[in-house]
């Protein structure tokens, strides 16, 4: 499964998270390191749900791009 990771930018580092896995978040110094830390961080989320009896949840959200364009 492929979750969709939001990775935004704060102000000494990058923060992580699964909009599909509340909860599920990481920080890191760089976007690699905020990227490995959301790995293993999303691993142990579901191995959580799982030992808990939780259902894992299937990807829904979506990712999408948009041009933002200036009135003139």
């Amino acid at each position: 499964m492929k979750y969709t990771v939001v990775i935004e930018k704060a102000a000494g580092n990058y923060g992580a998270y699964i909009p599909d896995l509340p909860g599920c978040v990481a920080t890191g110094q760089t976007v690699e390191e905020v990227l490995e830390q959301i790995q293993e961080a999303i691993e142990f989320h579901l191995e959580g749900m799982l030992l808990h009896g939780e259902s894992i949840p299937k990807p829904s959200s979506l990712c999408q791009y948009i041009d933002a364009r200036l009135p003139i």
